[in-house]
């Protein structure tokens, strides 16, 4: 979220950085909102200086036995009394308006993000690994022989509806081997420390990365209130939402490997086969808080851990810089990881990384010390997939498909899988 001020006083680079994102410039009617909020309060608080004043006056008026001066002077005091009552309220309203305002505009791009208007605009930073050639047609995921005995749609849907699939067998086992490669990877060698959030979370924790209020409906809610959580960005990131943290402890980084949960409410019709688009889907999350002159570099460190899962893997795929008609509503750069799936003979996106600068921080009121211990700055914070685990399922299976149905298992994954080296009718 923006502070005013600084709307104010950099109108233009605000208005500039609005319309990349689409919108028309805002700076005018946020700072009327504001000199509105403004004028109320100066007047509220000429009006409790009269108060305090006539107050006094009162006294001194009976002193001087001078009665009228002071029934006159106790009738003004109600007055102004009933007006600041009331005046509370105002600005309490206007303040509301100007925070509802402010809380639904996007983050900013930062100057070398690309201009685009869709995913058509984003723009190749480096590819990695060789497509795998195979001596028959592959096959989409579901297609594959292991995975229709392991994947069932049918059984899903009668248990929870559309977008949701029961794993079974050696596939069930695949995903789970997938996600703690991924997590021990993460740990043990990117130095990230494991975390195991709630997946219910409250209103405020919602806010604090974005999803509330503009996305609601994007959202799973509980009959209490709570909220499902669409990633583990949302309560890694709100561990530091109200801290002040000593510049000693950053950067923080922070994984997570957990379910994610989502309406899809925009996607009718879309990526409707198989495992790529789901309400219910695991993922391991790469989350950084760093202070505001490193934020840049870790983005491209976290990027690289991501990178270093589909590397050890064996898979092809290539990394995109977001145009800013692309990018997700707190991000001020983004890279998409876009994985090589032969089945589909495409690239889809299995990972994102984001700079989210002190767009989060500001919502969730985490700040930190600077190195001179007295000074507080607000807090950089960065969310990455490190990678989905469902996407990369995927990605394992059309990979390394065989043409009997079976599928051979990436090397690093066979600790994972009990030694195995091949699943299906051929192991």
């Amino acid at each position: 979220m923006f502070d005013i001020k600084w709307i104010r006083d950099n109108s233009d680079a605000f208005d500039a950085g609005v319309r990349r994102r689409g919108l028309e410039p805002l700076s005018a009617s946020l700072i009327a909102l504001d000199e509105k909020r403004r004028a109320h309060v100066t007047k509220v608080q000429e009006a409790q200086q009269r108060r305090n004043a006539a107050s006094k006056e009162i006294g001194a008026a009976f002193a001087q036995g001078d009665t009228g001066k002071a029934e006159k002077l106790k009738a003004e005091v109600a007055e102004l009394k009933t007006f600041l009552s009331e005046a509370e309220e105002t600005e309490r309203q206007l303040t509301a308006e100007l925070r509802a305002a402010l809380e639904v505009i996007p983050n900013l791009p930062l100057d070398d993000v690309p201009h685009g208007q869709d995913e058509g605009g984003n723009v190749l930073y480096r590819e990695h690994g060789t497509r795998p050639a195979f001596a028959f047609q592959p096959k989409e995921h579901f297609e594959i022989g292991v995975a229709r005995t392991g994947m069932d749609f049918d059984t899903a849907a009668k248990l929870s509806g559309s977008r949701f699939v029961v794993l079974k067998g050696e596939i069930a086992r695949l995903e789970r081997a997938l996600g703690q490669f991924m997590l021990d990877l993460h740990t043990s060698e990117h130095g990230y420390s494991e975390v195991s959030p709630p997946l219910l979370v409250n209103d405020a924790t919602m806010y604090g990365t974005g999803q509330l209020p503009k996305f609601a409906e994007d959202l799973f809610r509980t009959t209490d209130g709570r909220w499902l959580i669409p990633t583990a960005e949302v309560p890694l990131t709100n561990i530091v939402r109200d801290e002040i943290v000593d510049h000693a402890a950053l950067p923080m980084r922070m994984t997570a490997l957990t379910y994610c949960f989502r309406a899809e409410a925009g996607s009718a019709g879309k990526d409707t086969r198989g495992m790529l688009r789901q309400h219910q889907f695991s993922k391991v999350e790469l989350v950084s808080v760093t202070d505001a002159e490193t934020s840049l570099d870790e983005l491209e460190r976290m990027l690289s851990c991501a990178e270093k899962t589909l590397q050890a893997l064996g898979l092809a795929y290539r990394v995109m810089t977001l145009c800013d008609g692309d990018m997700g509503f707190g991000a001020r750069k983004t890279y998409d990881i876009e994985v090589w799936l032969p089945g589909q003979d495409t690239y889809r996106e299995i990972s994102s990384c984001s700079v989210c600068g002190d767009f989060q921080a500001r919502r969730m009121n985490a700040r930190y010390r600077d190195r001179d211990g007295k000074t507080l700055h607000h807090l950089h914070t960065l969310n990455g997939s490190g990678v989905a685990v469902g996407r990369m399922l995927i990605a394992v299976l059309e990979n390394y498909q065989q043409e009997d149905g079976s599928v051979r298992i990436p090397e690093a994954l066979q600790p994972y899988m009990g030694g195995r080296t091949v699943i299906g009718v051929a192991s």
